[in-house]
């Protein structure tokens, strides 16, 4: 999953902790109000139509999927009370709770699933996460106007019973529906208020533990208890606000002056202070802070100038200097925290570095492309978006490509969602980019880079890759999936579709009076049972 915007196999690795214990705790007389920051405006509340990690939270705490993930990352029943699966692994039946219902007194039923998977998959819809519902049978075939909507294997048997029908056996499936594109939709508001029901507040609905009362854009989102929710008796708070901040500095001002109750990534220029306060904590975190190449467009065109640009970046410097510590320099492209069901290592331990910061050699490769010291080269702009730490990160690489490689570079930030349109488009060179893991297998960094997937946005294309992938994702043979993807990765990086910078860790701000918070390794902030006790 992109930054601000975004599940192993067989076992969901425990990846995940409480930011502070809470259960069987008196929620005391406080206000149960949270004040939370995690990013800023979001593009849309719309499941089918979102990709970032802000969204992502917003979404958690306003829908539910068939399952939810628990403090270990785990997949458990939610939406569904209970499931059963076919012995071929290729059948699901979901069992809809009765009592589920909408925000607005509807009904949640499984036509309202069959609905908004299919509405995800539709090539109208052009959803970046249509690939999520991929193991489903004859999915990709509709996304790809290659079948129809009635051929895809989801199909309500009854209000509350949903018949899932694969392509191949997913044994990652249960996280998958977890993730907040497979969220469903009211049916009967969709189709009377089309794709602008999610930007209103008098037209949104949602089936989770809070619902939307009011949307302040690029200022606030604020929530309250859903009264209509099923598993209401487990929510403590009655208010919960958003604040759209994207500005590090501002948030940790918020922060410092009780205007917030927990912020995201304090600027890192804090951090020694705050360490020193106790105010900042680190949490485990499944993702990669990378520069992503417009493999389309030249000189990027060319894997010789991708790779110079990439090795003549000193990733040391930038997690010593800017990131104070709090995130490890990226030598590939997969970040550690994946583990391998077979061996019980971790993944990223296994493969080792792929690649090393090597000035020399990215002087040379350069020099191989037609470009000794940079002469030559056409203008290049390094978008970001707006954020403090992005913007130094920036600067330093602009910094140390005009040193290593002769190269004068141009760093442009641009507001979130001018930066999410110009990535999607193509309509850039070199961007800074974030991707976090949607589940707790390796595969959802290795899908990334199918030259078709929804959010490979570079356009990196390799056949080779492509196959080994595919191979991984339709296997139930532990051993050749982990080979394959260890193989792909190779050749990602060797063809330098991608330049990692560092793998992150989970940089937060809270509270000591906010219990009940649960953060996952996929960068959702659980709020559902959250209270305030002081």
């Amino acid at each position: 999953m992109n930054w601000k915007k975004g599940m192993a196999l067989l076992l969901i690795i425990a990846l995940s902790g409480f930011l502070a214990a809470g259960c069987g705790s008196s929620a005391g007389t406080k206000e149960q109000a949270l004040r939370i920051e995690v990013g800023g405006e979001p593009e849309s509340l719309d499941p089918a139509k979102v990709t970032g990690v802000p969204e992502s939270n917003y979404q958690l705490a306003l829908f539910e999927g068939l399952t939810a993930l628990n403090d270990k990352d785990m997949p458990v029943p939610a939406a569904a009370e209970k499931w059963e699966i076919s012995p071929d692994g290729l059948k699901y039946i979901f069992h809809i709770r009765p009592n589920a219902k909408w925000s607005n007194g509807d009904p949640v039923t499984a036509q309202d699933f069959e609905f908004a998977w299919k509405r995800l998959l539709n090539p109208a819809t052009a959803a970046q996460y249509a690939y999520m519902l991929y193991p489903i049978k004859n999915a990709e075939a509709y996304n790809n106007n290659k079948a129809t909507a009635d051929q895809v294997g989801v199909k309500a048997l009854d209000d509350k019973t949903l018949e899932v029908t694969l392509e191949k056996p997913t044994a990652y499936f249960l996280a998958v529906v977890a993730h907040n594109s497979t969220y469903p939709v009211d049916k009967k508001v969709v189709e009377a208020d089309g794709d602008n029901w999610a930007n209103n507040v008098k037209t949104f609905v949602g089936n989770g533990p809070f619902k939307l009362v009011n949307w302040v854009h690029n200022s606030k989102l604020e929530m309250v208890k859903n009264d209509q929710y099923w598993d209401k008796d487990k929510v403590k708070l009655n208010k919960l606000e958003w604040d759209l901040v994207e500005v590090t500095t501002t948030g940790l001002s918020m922060f410092e002056n009780n205007q917030l109750d927990f912020m995201w990534d304090p600027p890192m220029t804090e951090v020694p202070r705050l360490q020193k306060e106790g105010k900042f904590k680190l949490g485990k975190y499944l993702g990669t802070y990378y520069y992503e190449f417009n493999n389309r467009k030249a000189p990027f065109d060319n894997p010789k100038v991708r790779k110079a640009f990439a090795l003549a970046i000193d990733r040391n410097a930038i997690t010593k200097d800017i990131l104070k510590g709090t995130a490890t320099p990226a030598t590939a492209w997969i970040p550690p925290g994946f583990t391998d069901p077979l061996t019980d290592k971790d993944f990223r331990e296994e493969q080792g570095a792929l690649f090393q910061t090597d000035v020399a050699q990215a002087k040379k490769l350069l020099a191989e492309a037609g470009y000794p010291d940079g002469q030559g080269l056409p203008p290049i702009t390094l978008i970001y978006n707006t954020n403090d730490n992005n913007k130094a990160i920036a600067e330093a690489v602009q910094e140390m490509w005009r040193k290593n490689l002769g190269v004068t570079v141009t760093i442009q930030n641009q507001e979130w969602k001018v930066f999410l349109e110009n990535r999607r488009a193509g309509n850039f060179q070199v961007a800074r980019a974030g991707w976090i893991g949607d589940y707790t297998d390796p595969m959802t960094f290795g899908d990334y880079f199918l030259s078709y997937g929804g959010n490979n946005w570079g356009k990196y294309d390799n056949p080779a890759y492509d196959k080994l992938i595919e191979a991984a994702q339709v296997s139930n043979d532990q051993k050749l999936r982990m080979q394959n993807m260890h193989e792909a990765e190779k050749i990602l990086i060797d063809d330098m579709g991608v330049a990692p910078i560092y793998f992150y860790n989970y940089n937060y701000c809270v509270k000591p009076y906010v219990k009940g918070l649960v953060l996952s390794a996929t960068g959702r902030v659980n709020v559902k049972e959250a209270y305030i006790q002081k």
